[in-house]
């Protein structure tokens, strides 16, 4: 199965400080694979490194075979990226409908179309919720806009940052099975970080664990349930 992404040698710094340190890290095409960490491990400094913002400081980004490295973000999600941030960050005054065409631009009027019928399929919710305001939605509501609005421009790689953040338990397994049946009908590639590491490890196909800026563990999702370290750190009250 070949890499659609990989990281190897990546460091990253914010000022003075040192986000990343020597991370290597693959995403397989067609898998869903996890970073799991506590607050603070620099999971979200990872994935807006990967999208170019901040730049890496060492080490390699690839993308499709791509050295992406040093490119722009917008030349970045050209070739065929998403993300959806962590903290939503949809447009509050604007309403679903514009929300998800915001994400489908540079698409000719019948793709974008055709993408949004697909993101009303996976999430029939936002469909009733077309001339609502994004701020006036409840939080499931604006992360199902969030993630619709990144799969409007029908990307090949996910990036899906804390996506179960402050959302009650009923609504998270919606959100992952959502994300498990985007997996298995199309085939979408997705790299997923979350705190939730026990909703995670059982979604994904493998997983690696961040401490402090470097990788610590790898595995599949289930191994890396079932070892009592993980346990302890992230599934039985740990940080």
């Amino acid at each position: 199965m070949p890499a659609l992404l990989r990281l190897e040698g990546v460091t990253a710094f914010y000022g003075a400080i040192q986000a990343l340190k020597g991370v290597d890290l693959e995403v397989n095409q067609g898998e869903i694979v996890t970073l799991i960490g506590a607050n603070g491990a620099g999971k979200s400094t990872l994935m807006m490194t990967i999208c170019g913002t901040p730049r890496a400081r060492h080490g390699s980004i690839r993308y499709d075979g791509q050295d992406i490295t040093q490119l722009a973000t917008h030349e970045i999600m050209r070739r065929g990226l998403a993300q959806s941030p962590e903290g939503r960050r949809i447009f509050p005054r604007m309403t679903v409908h514009e929300n998800l065409l915001m994400g489908a631009r540079g698409h000719k009027p019948a793709e974008a179309e055709a993408a949004m019928a697909e993101v009303f399929a996976l999430f029939p919710r936002l469909k009733e919720r077309l001339a609502q305001r994004g701020g006036t939605l409840s939080g499931g509501e604006q992360q199902m806009l969030a993630i619709g609005r990144a799969l409007m421009s029908r990307p090949r790689l996910l990036l899906l940052d804390e996506p179960s953040l402050g959302l009650a338990p009923l609504v998270v397994r919606q959100i992952f099975g959502a994300i498990r049946e985007l997996n298995r009908a199309t085939g979408l590639t997705v790299l997923l970080v979350e705190q939730n590491a026990f909703q995670a490890l059982r979604l994904a196909h493998r997983g690696y664990v961040l401490v402090n800026g470097a990788i610590t563990m790898a595995g599949t999702g289930a191994d890396l349930l079932a070892r009592p370290e993980i346990r302890a750190a992230y599934l039985e009250g740990g940080h």
